[in-house]
């Protein structure tokens, strides 16, 4: 989607993307991501605390100014700010967020990151912009960085995204030369503000992407 669509969203509070608790898949799988995590499209996820909270240094990155500040109004906490290249950096308590563009991420600014979160990124994209922000994620990794990636699978032509479908064929067809890929989980979902939109069917799908090296670099 475009940078203000993101912008208007958060600008408006049309934010249902947002959860108002962890998810609970990183609760289940979440012990797998070690060291520093990258959480790309972070906003103000909750998820984020807790993975601090697990001992790991978090990086996020996110577009909105308004998401980052209300992260740490909400959390009532007190970061320091500084500029950060094309960046305003936002750091405290082991959490740091970039506010700006993901595509605008160098390899030096995920220096350290051994895994990512990736729970709100890939479904905000359509089809059009995937293999960009594919290529790019994977060209600024650093090596053997693991992605905890969750998707929604649904008919497609059903609903308008976001979220958008993702399937199974999808992440393999993006990452296949790229990353290691396993299916850790899924399950049948179909939330009520989905029905209401005209979808019939929903699945949630949980993969662990092992990067398989320098390839796109």
């Amino acid at each position: 989607m475009e940078k203000d669509f993101w912008l208007e969203r958060w600008e408006l509070q049309q934010i249902g993307f947002h959860q108002n608790a962890v998810n609970p898949y990183l609760e289940r799988y979440g012990d797998r991501l070690k060291g520093k995590v990258f959480v790309p499209l972070c906003g103000k996820s909750l998820d984020m605390s807790w993975l601090a909270g697990q001992g790991a240094e978090v990086l996020g990155v996110e577009l909105s100014p308004i998401a980052v500040r209300a992260y740490f109004e909400e959390n009532g906490v007190s970061a320091t700010c500084k500029s950060c290249g094309k960046f305003e950096s936002h750091e405290a308590n082991g959490i740091r967020i970039l506010c700006g563009d993901f595509f605008d991420l160098r390899r030096e600014d995920m220096q350290g990151v051994s895994a990512i979160y990736d729970r709100a990124s890939m479904v905000a994209l359509p089809v059009a912009m995937r293999e960009r922000y594919v290529h790019h994620m994977m060209s600024i990794l650093p090596e053997g960085a693991e992605i905890l990636l969750i998707t929604f699978d649904y008919p497609q032509d059903e609903m308008q995204g976001p979220p958008f479908a993702v399937s199974v064929e999808e992440v393999k067809r993006l990452y296949r030369d790229l990353a290691h890929i396993a299916l850790l989980d899924q399950a049948d979902i179909l939330e009520p503000r989905f029905a209401e939109r005209g979808v019939t069917r929903m699945q949630e799908k949980v993969f662990l992407l092992k990067s398989a090296g320098n390839s796109v670099r």
